[in-house]
């Protein structure tokens, strides 16, 4: 679903508008703005995937407020005037598209279908570079213990317990209270060095000192300090493929 802002100060123009999009089943208006101020705010706080703007504006015009957006986070406009004059700083703001007033059916639907063409590329771009960029482990935990924050380095945790909402290192003989969820932290831990093996433990693969099945068709691993910790049948399979890929 394409999320869209239709930005236009006079009410008739935003219901035509919000109209015609009602006739499109992949666009969804998910907010309106009726001055250039009010909808700068609400695209930083917001940011949708495609904008219908109207350019000439009080107080703050359209153009001005894709200028006024960081060019990273700018969606896709369709830029909507009585005139063709701000053309030239309208393409300089990467707009799609801009429609003469009173907009035409058929123009309306060649710049949606624009501006979707435009989006499946981007996402196309987006899941390639998603692909190539290195993917960044957990490598440190933060801390909190009073003012103070500690960082504990994953290499020296020999597995995670969850307490509640939290989760607890086990460092040597040390323990210490993380405020994430054990959930939270097998999503930003190496998965080929930290393994979950039931829904409230994480074990560190090269602390693994010894497998043993159990009757109820669960496991037990021993770690090298001698610690048990249990493993959930549900997690069985992909230690053990985790441990052999160890070598």
């Amino acid at each position: 679903m394409i999320r869209v802002c239709v930005i236009d100060d006079e009410p008739l123009a935003r219901r035509g508008v919000v109209s015609l999009l009602a006739t499109f089943d992949d666009m969804q208006v998910t907010a309106e703005y009726e001055d250039g101020i009010t909808a700068l705010a609400g695209l930083l706080a917001q940011p949708p995937d495609l904008v219908f703007m109207d350019v000439q504006m009080p107080g703050m015009n359209g153009l001005d407020v894709l200028a006024a957006l960081p060019p990273a986070s700018r969606p896709l406009s369709i830029l909507l005037t009585a005139h063709d004059s701000f053309a030239v700083r309208a393409f300089a703001l990467n707009a799609v598209d801009y429609l003469l007033k009173p907009i035409d059916d058929l123009r309306f639907a060649e710049a949606v279908e624009r501006a979707r063409q435009l989006l499946r590329l981007r996402a196309v771009d987006d899941a390639r570079a998603a692909a190539n960029a290195p993917t960044k482990h957990l490598q440190k935990f933060s801390v909190r213990i009073g003012h103070r924050t500690l960082f504990i380095e994953a290499d020296s945790v020999a597995w995670i317990g969850a307490d509640g909402d939290y989760a607890v290192l086990h460092a040597g003989e040390r323990t210490y209270i993380v405020r994430e969820s054990l959930h939270q932290l097998a999503m930003q831990l190496d998965p080929a060095r930290f393994v979950r093996v039931h829904r409230s433990s994480i074990v560190r693969l090269d602390q693994v000192a010894e497998f043993q099945p159990l009757t109820n068709r669960d496991a037990l691993v021993r770690l090298r300090d001698g610690t048990p910790v249990r493993v959930s049948r549900t997690y069985i399979d992909s230690l053990l493929s985790a441990l052999h890929a160890a070598g």
